[in-house]
């Protein structure tokens, strides 16, 4: 386990994703390990699929992130992370789906949005490492596609950022959800891990 350090994280998604039980889950795993953590939630039009920000923040007695100061982006859908690229520092770190979930302007042909491989090559250009990972698919083979959410958090566990490992986050999760959905949660966590660990 590494020493507890500041650390900044900007998450984004849409409504209904779970942008913020990650978030909570997150900082329920910090407190667990006696480490001071903030944490704020932008809940933009969350039911009808707009946008959701969140910030959790170690070691910074101010949930506030401003552009420019994340460590960590993490981006529950791609054009997302796109609109979010500004929050992140320079040589920042990036985890993101790379499952689309079409704005309805797009949905309804009106508006045509990037394509992944624009996406990728802003977020290249800005990041010091950029990794995407596939996690409504993830979430899905574990029985809800917002068990996704908990892969990217896997993600992130395995990169080593965080002051301890996927296990506080599993210990978490079997803490804070009801056995049936902790498991599906807990599945997508470890398969959060091996897609950090394998790409």
């Amino acid at each position: 386990m590494s020493e507890a350090k500041s650390l900044r994280v900007f998450m984004t998604g849409v409504g209904g994703q779970g942008t913020l039980t990650a978030t909570k889950l997150l900082a329920q795993a910090v407190l667990s390990q006696g480490l001071p953590v903030t944490a704020g939630e932008i809940h933009g039009m969350a039911q009808r699929g707009g946008v959701v920000e969140s910030t959790l923040c170690l070691g910074v007695l101010s949930p506030r992130i401003g552009f420019g100061e994340a460590d960590v982006l993490l981006g529950f859908e791609p054009i997302e992370t796109l609109r979010a690229l500004p929050y992140l520092k320079a040589g920042g770190i990036i985890l993101s789906s790379d499952e689309f979930i079409a704005p309805m302007a797009v949905a309804l042909g009106r508006e045509q949005g990037p394509d992944l491989q624009e996406i990728k090559a802003k977020a290249s250009a800005c990041a010091g490492t950029v990794r995407f990972f596939s996690i409504r698919s993830m979430g899905k083979s574990c029985g809800a596609v917002q068990s996704g959410n908990i892969a990217l958090l896997g993600a992130l566990c395995a990169s080593g950022l965080l002051p301890f490992g996927p296990e506080v986050l599993e210990a978490t999760i079997r803490a804070t959800m009801k056995p049936k959905v902790a498991e599906g949660n807990v599945k997508a966590l470890t398969l959060g891990v091996e897609a950090f660990q394998t790409q």
